[in-house]
């Protein structure tokens, strides 16, 4: 019997860290996200966890909404919406670059 409950909590175990890395990857797509919110993000994540014992799915739902929310909580306007300029500006020249080179034939 300990043999399953090993292998339970090792999947469980497995399921917790799928679920954070999913979510660190998401939150970092997201506009104006730096290095600090994420390890912010991630610190309350493992906090509430460690406190309450619950699964961050419970806690906090599907870990790609979670990001998104979490962005929204954590980044300022501003900083958001500039960097989602920034990404269209940069979308933009490699859009331009890779006609460039069709035509050139590069």
């Amino acid at each position: 019997m300990a043999k399953k409950d090993q292998t339970t909590q090792a999947a469980q175990e497995k399921d917790r860290e799928r679920w954070m890395a999913r979510f660190q990857v998401r939150l970092a797509t997201q506009p104006g996200v730096d290095r600090a919110v994420v390890l912010q993000a991630v610190k309350d994540v493992t906090a509430h966890c460690a406190d309450t014992g619950e699964h961050p799915r419970t806690a906090f739902g599907d870990p790609d909404a979670c990001a998104v929310q979490t962005a929204a909580r954590l980044v300022p306007a501003d900083r958001a919406t500039h960097a989602r300029r920034h990404s269209a500006v940069v979308d933009a020249l490699e859009a331009v670059r890779k006609r460039a080179a069709d035509i050139a034939g590069l």
